[in-house]
């Protein structure tokens, strides 16, 4: 079985966003894309913004995107 990875989502909306997430809060303007890891994927919030289509996944995110991510996400907690 292959690993989870992060996805790169998009603001589909035409207003910015803010969708607060278990592990952090995202502002989004409209048209902005943000990496979020595979943990964030599963989170019911932002499974609901899916749902009522204000962002969507543009593609799953690169080996090497997880871990850039990953580690800033570390760096910005300690």
């Amino acid at each position: 079985m292959s690993q989870r990875r992060g996805m790169l989502i998009k603001n589909v909306a035409e207003r910015p966003l803010t969708i607060r997430l278990q592990s952090r809060v995202l502002k989004m303007e409209a048209g902005d894309e943000v990496l979020i890891t595979s943990e964030e994927v599963r989170d019911p919030t932002l499974r609901d913004n899916l749902q009522l289509r204000t962002i969507a996944v543009v593609r799953p995110a690169t080996d090497e995107e997880d871990e850039t991510l990953a580690q800033e996400l570390a760096d910005s907690r300690s």
